[in-house]
């Protein structure tokens, strides 16, 4: 590991930053996934510490993502237990490293984004179901068992929304204020005084507060300790040892562990590579990560995570956004959140038992709403039956098999079969184009100095876009480049976006001068955003 020490004075502040987002995110995650929450706050050191030193990324940031928190849920009460929970993240953990060997860095491109854009809004619809139970008060049945928005798998629909019946006013209190709260720290004019400060983190301090003024006062509002975080303090180093989990490792001969450390691995690397290339869009200096290397560290990540008791780690953009606007310039970031979480753990347990669980369920209801606002959904339309056709049937078979229990064979598994369905559909929908139109790539012969032409031919899919990406990255330095669209009747929206993102970012930055022809849905999205933007 080399680390550029004369970076500390900017890259300890932004640690800090970085560690104040994820605390309460590791936390709400942790609730989110119906995990331990000591099991949250391990990966979220692990993925600072150990990912972010072996990680080829300067400025990225790992932990527990709200994207697995749905399957992690999902998982845990279709295994049966969390120590065979653990095994599955060894075995995707091992899977990532495999990955890494096997030079699959660039498994995303392969994957459409409107499949990818299904899931993650299908997360989102999850991880709001799943937390109104919290966000009231409602969470336990009688018998002390897991309530849910919608009852999965129960006949009798007359207990439907059954949470909404038992409101406890002190915690739904305390969530109405925490979103407020958000809300209000997302303004312009808010943010702009208070950028380095997360809305989340002084939602959970005015949450821990009020709760106090409930219990100075002996309101009847107060929570009760059912419905505050609970981790357990150590008295010694041996005791805290204790509170590790391990894995069971008779995992490795159930089915059920098996195909869950398969579908953690999928969903984790995808939503890892997606994050990589957001940060490297917005790293001032456009670093280009090693995506290869990137699995080989969240593949050693995650093992070491399964095996001491933490959930899954991906790279987080939340986390890795807050890390590049706070200034970070290096890994050191990164791993000082890590540490920071750390001695959190070790120090300061009693504070953190003093948040309430309905503050973290604002938190997740937030993350929620934003994967899966409703502009999400029209933006999905406006690109085309290519584009909208793929998401819904993403996001219908998804939210089908996990929230309303249409087989129920395969409860827990919504991701991996919505995600297949998907593929499936826009795979169908790319065969019924080529139908009519076969597919060619072309690229001119060339020698150094003369204009490069690319020529696009009458159909261009997703499954194009890795050879297309391939074929612009090793364009050399300085080259004058012209991508013809002139006979081309279909793009893909991930193409035009590639395109679009080549000619803006990547070319003025390899001093390579560009010319598009023919893209006339270039430029139709572009004047779109002008009146948008009421220029």
């Amino acid at each position: 590991m080399n680390f550029n020490l004369k970076h500390l004075k900017s890259d300890l502040p932004a640690g800090l930053v970085v560690f104040l987002v994820a605390l309460p995110l590791c936390l709400g995650i942790s609730l989110a996934s119906g995990a331990p929450f000591f099991s949250g706050l391990i990966s979220g050191i692990i993925g600072g510490v150990v990912v972010g030193s072996l990680s080829s990324s300067r400025l990225s940031v790992s932990g527990p993502a709200a994207g697995l928190a749905a399957l992690v849920l999902a998982s845990i009460t279709n295994i049966g237990s969390f120590d065979l929970f653990l095994c599955a993240v060894l075995i995707a953990g091992i899977l990532q490293f495999l990955m890494s060997l096997a030079k699959l860095g660039g498994i995303a491109n392969y994957f459409p984004s409107s499949v990818i854009k299904g899931m993650l809004t299908s997360i989102g619809i999850l991880i709001i179901a799943k937390q109104i139970p919290h966000a009231v008060g409602y969470d336990r049945d009688e018998k002390g068992n897991l309530t849910e928005l919608v009852p999965f798998g129960n006949e009798d629909w007359h207990e439907l929304l059954q949470p909404l019946q038992h409101i406890e006013v002190g915690v739904f209190l305390i969530c109405l204020v925490s979103i407020a709260i958000m809300l209000l720290w997302e303004r312009p004019s808010i943010k702009k005084h208070v950028k380095f400060i997360p809305g989340a983190l002084v939602a959970v301090i005015v949450a821990i507060l009020l709760n106090e003024l409930f219990k100075v006062t002996g309101s009847q509002l107060l929570i009760q300790n059912e419905h505050l975080v609970q981790i357990k303090a150590a008295g010694s180093v041996q005791e805290f040892l204790g509170f590790f989990t391990l894995p069971n490792f008779n995992g490795f001969l159930n089915s059920k562990v098996i195909i869950t450390g398969v579908m953690i691995a999928i969903i984790a690397s995808l939503e890892t590579l997606l994050s990589i290339e957001a940060v490297d869009n917005i790293d001032p200096e456009r670093n280009v990560t090693n995506t290869n290397r990137e699995l080989m560290a969240q593949g050693i990540g995650n093992t070491i995570s399964g095996l001491i008791g933490g959930l899954p780690i991906t790279s987080v953009i939340v986390r890795s956004s807050a890390n590049v606007h706070a200034g970070g310039k290096t890994k050191i970031s990164a791993i000082f959140h890590g540490i920071l979480l750390l001695f959190t753990v070790i120090a300061i347990p009693g504070l953190l038992n003093l948040i309430p669980l309905s503050s973290l369920a604002a938190i997740l209801l937030i993350t929620g709403y934003k994967l899966c606002k409703l502009s999400v959904f029209s933006q999905m339309v406006k690109n085309g039956k290519y584009q909208w056709i793929p998401f819904f049937v993403t996001v219908l078979v998804i939210i089908g098999v996990d929230l309303f229990g249409w087989y129920k064979p395969l409860k827990g598994e919504g991701l991996l079969v919505g995600v297949v369905a998907g593929l499936i559909a826009a795979l169908g929908a790319v065969l019924h184009g080529n139908l009519k139109n076969s597919y060619f790539f072309h690229k001119n012969k060339h020698q150094l100095g003369d204009t490069i032409t690319i020529r696009l031919s009458e159909e261009v899919s997703f499954l194009n876009k890795a050879a297309i990406r391939e074929t612009l990255d090793h364009i050399p330095e300085g080259s004058n480049v012209v991508i013809e669209a002139n006979t081309t009747e279909y793009i893909d929206f991930d193409v035009l976006e590639l395109i679009r993102e080549f000619r803006d970012i990547k070319a003025p930055f390899k001093k390579i001068t560009c010319e598009l022809k023919g893209f006339k849905e270039i430029y139709q999205i572009e004047n779109k955003m002008h009146v948008q933007s009421g220029h």
